[in-house]
């Protein structure tokens, strides 16, 4: 079976560019979702803003703690983005080799969109659901990765699984604005330069400004769902369930949206929105700068690695 190298390269350079940035930003990944899965219970909220949690590791002197589940978060983000980026790529060459067109319209990029979503999702969910409960765990307190996925049912390690589904349609629409703003940059680039010169690229700052407004407009309409989902995957620290009625309807989309309607109303879906955007901005910024930077450089490997694999060969058989 012959693989696609281009779409290789640039699963490996999204990968690459997106346990960078997962590194970079952790500490600031697990305040944002500590404070997300916090349900406000008869008027108190342990957690105001989202400081107030970077301030409860440092008064517990469990600074550390804000990298818990740093190596799941990495091994999850690494697999999830190369596949979606494989995916991603493999689905729109095959879609222009079998169509004969020439470009992809907005409505089927948003289709491949989501159907390498799909399949990020549920390949890398219990990985997702894992690195989830760790950070939303109590500082000093998170569980490795073999225990946090062994102590509870096969089916709890694929909680969230539904509304991750949902949520393809974050990355479809993040990825689909961003290529249409970078089509209509290289344009404009290609307008501006001799037809002599060089292929044009994007620059670092314009891939980190056009990754930037791409995740802010996926994030905004997919708020309400993002939370949802972190509540469902948190590790159970506070309230402790007194059913297992009662358990099962906060592992499920409908027990969540009703508990936060009932606790904290309409605002209630909006809660950390702006640390979502923080960080979702600046990863996916970080990300696709990163990517664009290095898939060059990926693509130069992937071809050297694959000349040195035929070269044995090559010299057999003049032999």
């Amino acid at each position: 079976m012959s693989v696609d190298l281009e779409s290789l390269a640039e699963a490996t350079s999204g990968a690459i560019g997106s346990l960078l940035s997962t590194t970079i930003l952790y500490p600031l990944d697990t305040c944002k979702t500590k404070y997300q899965a916090e349900a406000r219970a008869h008027g108190h909220q342990k957690y105001r803003n989202l400081s107030d949690v970077l301030w409860e590791a440092i008064s517990s002197r469990q600074v550390l703690s804000l990298y818990q589940g740093l190596g799941t978060k990495n091994l999850q983000s690494f697999i999830s983005q190369f596949v979606y980026f494989y995916g991603y790529s493999y689905f729109k060459r095959m879609y222009l080799r079998k169509s004969g067109s020439k470009r992809i319209g907005t409505k089927e990029n948003l289709v491949i969109a989501a159907a390498a979503g799909a399949c990020t999702a549920i390949v890398t969910q219990p990985l997702d659901t894992a690195s989830s409960r760790m950070q939303t765990s109590d500082f000093g307190k998170s569980k490795g990765l073999l225990k946090t996925l062994t102590e509870g049912t096969w089916s709890e390690a694929f909680d969230g699984l539904g509304i991750s589904l949902l949520l393809t349609s974050n990355p479809a629409i993040q990825y689909t604005v961003f290529d249409q703003l970078k089509q209509r940059a290289l344009k404009n680039q290609r307008n501006s330069v001799d037809r002599g010169s060089s292929p044009v690229s994007l620059s670092a700052f314009m891939a980190f400004f056009l990754g930037a407004i791409s995740k802010s407009v996926a994030t905004v309409l997919t708020y309400p769902a993002i939370r949802c989902k972190v509540m469902i995957q948190a590790a159970d620290n506070e309230e402790k369930p007194t059913s297992k009625s009662q358990k099962k309807s906060r592992k499920t989309i409908c027990g969540v949206f009703c508990a936060i309607w009932q606790r904290e109303g309409l605002l209630g879906y909006f809660k950390g929105l702006h640390a979502q955007i923080l960080k979702t901005v600046l990863s996916s910024a970080l990300l696709l700068m990163i990517k664009e930077k290095i898939s060059a450089t990926t693509w130069v490997l992937i071809l050297a690695i694959r000349r040195l694999l035929l070269l044995p060969r090559g010299r057999v058989k003049n032999q």
